[in-house]
């Protein structure tokens, strides 16, 4: 199958500058790049897109470099927003850069184990671009090839301009500028002959087309992968999957785990074409043996699965596998527990929750883990039967647990069904 017809089967391509892109791509020796502004200490789910895109071109031999903007984080991207965004002190923005970059490297080097390819990748910081450009000189050399009316025309302009009620400042105006520079500057001195982004970014990524035939006659190409809906086609939340970060810990494995596990059925092919590197062949397969006994939920599992070894690794994604077995389908929650080694067993306690033992009576044990509220509604749970210790109901409210903890090192309290903590001696 040729390239082209891959990323589209995939559900990577949406928008592309010329077809003579996927034949330069297919050789295996073209550059490209895929910038991702430094707004926060760790990418997202929102960005992991883009990354994916990445990692297919790459797995055809040819070398990505990610593009942290330093520079560009600095003036921010008017697109999608109402109005100016507050900046980020430099200090911040530094170490967002630093964070991120280790980031991508850990990540793409796991996937080149993982693969056994060796993925060809090399970080950049687009402030180094800037390090000896004044402002006369980007005037000069950028400003002048592009005009207010081009530039107004552009829809993450123009939005903000025709609205009465909104505004854009002269800063995030340039930004598009910017963006045309990089792709210049990478052009120039790395031979990078595609930029990639997001279907919403089309005229940023245009800017850097023009400006680079402007300036040297040079043919460079833009591709975009379309933005994320459901089966329905309702857009999918922007906002929502910025909030699921790939750093450990601002979102832990488990929640992104859990968040695909929700996945609606209709959804879960094109996510496994988007966000996983299992072959077509493969997916067909997962979908067709599954299809008889969807509340299993086997589809979302292998789903939830793959993105999280991609984005922690594979021990990270079993623990996810154990977690969720643990709280909502496996029988034996004692055996499970007991065959966790140390480290897992710390991560499963961080994820599950709870609280250290320091000779709490019973009722402390559930008011002070969060599942009882005092000690009258504890009283009234234990009557109507609706607390357990290690699975076993409590009927006693003068139980004497001293001699349960499982190894001597824990306990498993629950009220309900599904509510759970660990007590740790």
């Amino acid at each position: 199958m040729k390239l082209k017809e891959h990323l589209q089967e995939r559900g990577y391509l949406y928008q592309y500058s010329s077809d003579e892109i996927f034949k330069k791509l297919e050789q295996g020796t073209e550059k490209f790049y895929v910038w991702f502004d430094p707004t926060a200490d760790s990418l997202h789910m929102w960005n992991f897109i883009g990354f994916m895109t990445a990692v297919q071109l790459m797995l055809q031999w040819n070398k990505y470099y990610a593009l942290v903007g330093g520079a560009t984080g600095m003036v921010w991207d008017p697109g999608g927003k109402e109005s100016e965004r507050t900046f980020l002190d430099e200090d911040t923005l530094a170490k967002n850069v630093v964070a991120i970059w280790n980031q991508f490297t850990t990540i793409l080097t796991r996937l080149s184990e993982n693969t056994g390819k060796s993925l060809d990748f090399e970080i950049v910081n687009n402030l180094d671009f800037y390090a000896w450009v004044s402002y006369l000189d980007f005037l000069r050399e950028v400003g002048k090839f592009h005009t207010v009316n081009q530039m107004m025309s552009k829809d993450t302009v123009k939005k903000r301009i025709e609205d009465p009620t909104k505004s854009i400042s002269y800063t995030e105006f340039s930004y598009m500028l910017l963006q045309g520079f990089d792709y210049y500057y990478l052009h120039k001195n790395m031979w990078v002959n595609l930029q990639m982004g997001g279907q919403d970014q089309w005229g940023n990524l245009v800017t850097g087309i023009e400006l680079i035939r402007k300036k040297t006659e040079d043919e460079t190409f833009a591709f975009t992968w379309p933005l994320i809906t459901d089966a329905s086609g309702k857009k999918f939340g922007k906002s929502e999957w910025n909030a699921l970060f790939l750093d450990r810990n601002k979102t832990t494995p488990y929640t992104i785990f859990q968040y695909f596990m929700n996945t609606e059925d209709a959804d879960v092919e094109r996510y496994l074409k988007l966000l996983t590197l299992l072959d077509i062949s493969e997916i067909q397969k997962i979908l067709s043996e599954h299809s008889s006994s969807l509340e299993l939920r086997v589809w979302q599992k292998r789903l939830a699965y793959e993105v999280v070894k991609i984005i922690h690794g594979e021990s990270d994604a079993q623990l996810s596998v154990n977690i969720s077995e643990f709280l909502f389908w496996e029988e034996d929650k004692i055996n499970l527990l007991t065959a966790l080694d140390a480290e897992e067993f710390e991560l499963f306690y961080a994820e599950i929750g709870g609280i250290k033992y320091e000779n709490q009576n019973l009722f402390e044990l559930f008011i002070e883990s969060g599942l009882e509220k005092s000690g009258g509604s504890a009283r009234q749970s234990i009557s109507s039967w609706a607390l357990s210790l290690n699975e076993q109901k409590i009927t006693d409210t003068n139980y004497d647990f001293s001699g349960d903890f499982i190894n001597w090192k824990f306990l498993l309290i629950r009220k309900g069904k599904k509510n759970y903590r660990i007590i740790m001696k």
